[in-house]
C-alpha cells in the first residue's frame, strides 16, 4: 500500500483561495479536506464536498471532479468566491504535484533595448533555460530598440499587416512562437514583460485557467494603481475605459511555459491603423476615435510616467512572491542571436503563414 499526502491551491480569479489537502492510497483519494477563505452556506455542505472526493481515482479529469462535487450539493447551497469547478482545479493541482508561486525563487531582469527579432529569440531561449533548470523562474521587462509589429504564430502575414504602412513608419514585422493576435509596439508607448515559469506552476490548470492564473498578479498591481482592471477571457486585460493589454502563451516540450504580455502605456492610433489591416477593418466605420476607445492606455488612466508604472508593477510582484536581481549572460544573448539567424530573422519564419 502506497500512501501520500498531497496539497494543492487555487486562487479563483476575482474570487477566493481554495485549498485541497488529500490523503492518497493506491491511486485513490482516501480522505479529502477542502479549505480556504471562501464563503459557504450551510456549514455541512463542506462535509458533503469532502465526502464526494473520497474514493476518487487520481486520474479523474477536472470536469468529472466538479460534477461529483456538484452532485452532492443540492438546492439551497451558497458558494461565494468559489465553485465546484474551483474545487476541481485545487484537487487536480494537488494530484498533479503543482507548485505555488512562493515555492520558487524568482529572478527579475529589466532588460536593455533589443531589436524585435532578438526579443522573439530571447523569449524562446529563456523559456528553454527554465525548463532545463539552467535558469530559475524569471520575470523579464523588455525594452524595445525600434518600432515593431509582432504577429501571432498562426496569423497570416498578408492578412494582418500592411507592409507599405510598416515601411512608411519604420516598423519591423516579426513573428512570435505563441498564438494570439498582432501587437503594435513603439518603444516609449509600450510596456512588455515575459514570465518564464516551470510547467508545475500551472499544473492542473486548463490553458484558459492558466492565463487568468498567471495574470492575477498584474491585475492586482493595476488595481493598486487605481485602475479597475479585470481579466477578460481568454487573453485580455481590460478596464471600464477600454482594453489595457493582451497576453499570449506557449508551453514548450521541455517543461516550461512562456507567458508574455504587451500593455499600452500610450498609443498612436492613426499610425497603428496604417500598419495593422485587421484593426483597420474592425474600425473602418468608426475611425481613430474608436481605436482610442477600444484600447485605453495606462498613461491616460494613471497620469504616471512609464518608468513609475513599471516600478510599481514590479514592486507588486516582489511583494507577493519575492524577487531577486537577475541578468542575461552573453552566452544566452549569443544563442539567441544564432536563433535570429536560423529562425526568427528569416523570411521562411516570417511568412510561414503567408
Amino acid at each position: 500500500m502506497v500512501e501520500q499526502n498531497v496539497h494543492g491551491e487555487y486562487k479563483v480569479p476575482g474570487g477566493k483561495l481554495v485549498v485541497a489537502d488529500l490523503d492518497v492510497v493506491d491511486e485513490h483519494v482516501r480522505r479529502a479536506q477542502i479549505s480556504g477563505d471562501f464563503f459557504l452556506e450551510p456549514d455541512d455542505a463542506l462535509e458533503r464536498i469532502n465526502g464526494a472526493l473520497a474514493g476518487l481515482p487520481v486520474a479523474t479529469p477536472a470536469a468529472q471532479v466538479a460534477a461529483r462535487v456538484r452532485g452532492v450539493l443540492g438546492d439551497g447551497v451558497e458558494m461565494l468566491g468559489f465553485s465546484p469547478d474551483a474545487v476541481a482545479v485545487a484537487v487536480r493541482r494537488a494530484l498533479t504535484g503543482a507548485t505555488g508561486w512562493r515555492d520558487h525563487e524568482w529572478e527579475f531582469v529589466h532588460d536593455v533595448p533589443r531589436e524585435p527579432a532578438l526579443q522573439m529569440a530571447l523569449d524562446e531561449v529563456l523559456t528553454e533555460q527554465v525548463g532545463s533548470g539552467e535558469r530559475p523562474p524569471t520575470l523579464r521587462v523588455w525594452e524595445w530598440a525600434s518600432n515593431a509589429v509582432i504577429i501571432g504564430s498562426f496569423q497570416s502575414l498578408s492578412n494582418e499587416v500592411d507592409l507599405d504602412g510598416a515601411a512608411k513608419h519604420d516598423v519591423t514585422v516579426v513573428r512570435r512562437i505563441s498564438g494570439g493576435g498582432a501587437m503594435f509596439v513603439e518603444p516609449g508607448n509600450t510596456i512588455t514583460y515575459s514570465l518564464y515559469v516551470p510547467e508545475s506552476l500551472v499544473s492542473g490548470l486548463s490553458f484558459t485557467e492558466s492565463y487568468a492564473f498567471l495574470d492575477d498578479w498584474v491585475i492586482g498591481a493595476l488595481n493598486d494603481l487605481g485602475i479597475a482592471a479585470t481579466y477578460q477571457p481568454i487573453n485580455d486585460i481590460t478596464s471600464p475605459a477600454g482594453k489595457i493589454a493582451g497576453a499570449a502563451q506557449k508551453r514548450l516540450a521541455g517543461g516550461a511555459v512562456l507567458h508574455h504580455v504587451t500593455m499600452a502605456y500610450d498609443m498612436d492610433a492613426a499610425k497603428m491603423l496604417e500598419v495593422l489591416r485587421i484593426g483597420r477593418e474592425k474600425l473602418s466605420d468608426k475611425g481613430t476615435t474608436s481605436a482610442n476607445k477600444r484600447v485605453d492606455p495606462l498613461r491616460s488612466q494613471t497620469g504616471l510616467d512609464r518608468a513609475e508604472v513599471i516600478d510599481r508593477m514590479v514592486a507588486s510582484f516582489a511583494g507577493r512572491y519575492g524577487l531577486k536581481p537577475g541578468s542575461i549572460d552573453p552566452a544566452t544573448v549569443e544563442l539567441a542571436e544564432d536563433r535570429v539567424t536560423t529562425k526568427f530573422g528569416t523570411e521562411d519564419w516570417l511568412t510561414r503563414v503567408p
